[in-house]
């Protein structure tokens, strides 16, 4: 999670990607679009790590933070977002090949290495530290300061399929943190709460980066919410029949995990909840934004599926996403239902207005102050 190095404007600007293995094609076509809309109101060079003070993202999501925040040799992002999906064509049979018995290498390990998944991010994003993102850190504490590869790897390793990684760090003093790491769907498959709740610790303490908010000051935050989206809910399994599986079933069962699904859509639709009801009783519903969709087929829905046909689809389908209207949960039924809001282009480019308007007084704020020094 990373903080964006200008905060002297009025709003706090907050971006949070949720985990879900090759569907961050989804997510990664949304962004593609933000960035777009951007480009056209500031030019070409517009990026998104340019507008956000805060960007979290869990499993792949914490891949595609790197990407979008990561500096290359000019000191902007290594990629844009329209570079997105060809990565995860690119790499994604390779990094879940789909010619291997899942059954058999899970009883012996993980079912996949993560040897070239280990191996293409270290290559895109070199040694490149956390403080050293194209974002301040929020939390700067030295020992938290890991290399972004080993960060991505560790983000990424869920249990079952991608073994857990180990890594160290070291401050100036030789102090050494060692760090043993899962994949982050099982404590936050939807950052947004996390990123929200850094930066209230951050104004509570009195953070320089955002010295302009009150505390408590909810309504001065914008908010991008984005999800790798949920199986189609066909009620293909029961009590009765649940009560009877094995560990096999459980974790692996009509190309997609009961139990992972379960965990991951539980917690992410708790927190949206959550998110949503709080800006609602702060009367500002409309400075967050969450993109979701319950509808994807169950035949799209396996993490690992990175069959060439299954990414052009989930392309295909975020492309639809962005069509469809803003959708909120419905607290009784717990389904996405559309509200009056526009389509999720409409909401994008709605953002897109705010986040540039934001960049624009905090570059005019920059520049009077520099103007303020000279004199």
């Amino acid at each position: 999670m990373e903080g964006t190095k200008s905060t002297n404007g009025n709003l706090v600007t907050i971006l949070s990607i949720d985990g879900g293995g090759i569907k961050g094609i989804i997510p990664g076509i949304i962004l593609a679009f933000l960035e777009s809309e951007l480009q056209k109101l500031d030019g070409e060079d517009a990026r998104l790590a340019d507008y956000f003070d805060v960007i979290a993202g869990t499993s792949t999501g914490g891949l595609l933070t790197a990407m979008i925040a990561t500096p290359d040799e000019n000191n902007r992002p290594v990629f844009a977002a329209n570079e997105i999906y060809d990565f995860y064509y690119e790499h994604g049979p390779k990094i879940f090949p789909q010619d291997i018995d899942k059954i058999s290498n899970m009883l012996k390990g993980p079912i996949y290495d993560g040897e070239y998944l280990h191996t293409i991010i270290k290559e895109k994003l070199g040694s490149k530290l956390l403080h050293e993102t194209l974002t301040n850190v929020v939390k700067n504490y030295p020992l938290l300061d890991a290399s972004l590869s080993d960060i991505c790897i560790g983000t990424s390793a869920v249990p079952i399929y991608l073994p857990a990684h180990y890594f160290e760090t070291k401050d100036s003093d030789g102090v050494v943190r060692e760090f043993n790491l899962i994949d982050g769907v099982f404590a936050a498959n939807n950052p947004v709460l996390i990123a929200v709740g850094e930066v209230m610790e951050g104004i509570m303490r009195g953070s320089t980066e955002f010295s302009t908010i009150e505390p408590l000051g909810y309504d001065k935050f914008l908010v991008i919410s984005l999800g790798t989206t949920a199986p189609k809910v066909e009620e293909k399994y029961n009590a009765k029949d649940a009560a009877k599986w094995n560990i096999i079933k459980w974790i692996i069962n009509e190309n997609s995990s009961p139990l992972l699904n379960a965990v991951d859509i539980g917690g992410e639709n708790m927190v949206d909840l959550h998110m949503f009801q709080l800006f609602q009783a702060l009367q500002s519903p409309q400075n967050y934004l969450r993109i979701q969709d319950d509808t994807l087929p169950s035949s799209m829905s396996g993490a690992d599926d990175a069959s060439l046909d299954n990414m052009a689809n989930l392309k295909a389908f975020a492309e639809e996403l962005l069509k469809k209207p803003v959708s909120r949960l419905n607290l009784d039924t717990g389904a996405l239902e559309p509200v009056d809001e526009g389509t999720n282009e409409d909401a994008l480019k709605r953002f897109a207005i705010l986040l540039s308007q934001e960049k624009k007084v905090r570059t005019a704020g920059s520049l009077q102050g520099i103007a303020a020094n000279i004199k």
